[in-house]
């Protein structure tokens, strides 16, 4: 099982879209095994975007991110970062296909509601940077049965 990073923007926040964008993550069969509404400091949203400090959108972007709070998410589940990562859409919402979390609630090319881990190894630095040891949890859902095929031995 892999864990992701999602982060719900401060645009989904303020526009009351957390529920709902949750519910897709959980209505596709994810678990979420940590959450918290934070207020992200100037640093840790530094360190957060540090690879895109030389791009022309860098001080912006962190201007965005700690403008209001956010949702920060650790999410779970058999592929998890590439099932996220399709649920999101394309990067901005006047390019996302329709069914998308991006395509259904976005049409701006700056603000883009979600955020989430790109790769196995984006994943692990980016939630070591949001949430505490403990704060993630293991936990079983008994639904799980009913989620992923385990008849092999291992989720399918």
């Amino acid at each position: 099982m892999e864990t992701t990073l999602i982060i719900l923007k401060p645009d989904a926040v303020q526009r009351g879209l957390m529920g709902r964008i949750i519910a897709r993550f959980e209505d596709k069969g994810l678990q979420i095994v940590g959450a918290k509404l934070t207020k992200i400091p100037m640093s840790l949203a530094e360190r957060h975007y540090e690879a895109h400090k030389t791009k022309g959108f860098y001080p912006g972007l962190v201007k965005f991110m700690t403008s209001s709070p956010v949702l920060v998410l650790a999410v779970r589940g058999n592929g998890a970062i590439t099932i996220a990562r399709n649920m999101m859409g394309a990067t901005f919402g006047s390019k996302a296909n329709p069914g998308t979390i991006r395509g259904d609630f976005g049409v701006s090319n700056s603000f883009n509601l979600i955020h989430g881990s790109d790769s196995p190894e984006a994943a692990a630095r980016e939630l070591a940077l949001f949430f505490q040891p403990g704060e993630v949890l293991e936990w079983s859902r008994a639904g799980d049965a009913w989620v992923y095929d385990m008849s092999a031995g291992k989720p399918e």
